[in-house]
């Protein structure tokens, strides 16, 4: 029982940790693309900020799911449920 929930303190972390660094890194890459294109072609920035905003929901979604992920794991794990009782 200690090993299936120290096992899984571990992957919240990991879960919590991987979520923040992708979705930096993500949000990094995005703004960067995005002042590219609108430095290229300023008649376009409008319709790239759109999309922009568009791309970084489905970013923020990612995300935010891996989290829920986590706390479901933290606050109601379902691994334990299914040790043997004895």
């Amino acid at each position: 029982m200690e090993l299936i929930i120290g096992n899984t303190a571990l992957a919240i972390g990991f879960i919590f940790g991987l979520a923040a660094l992708g979705t930096g890194i993500g949000f990094g890459l995005l703004g960067g693309k995005f002042l590219e294109g609108a430095a290229r072609q300023p008649e376009m920035a409008g319709m790239l900020q759109t999309r922009m905003f568009i791309i970084a929901g489905l970013l923020d979604a990612v995300a935010i799911i891996g989290v829920a992920m986590a706390l479901l794991m933290l606050f109601a794990n379902p691994l334990i449920g299914q040790m043997p009782q004895g």
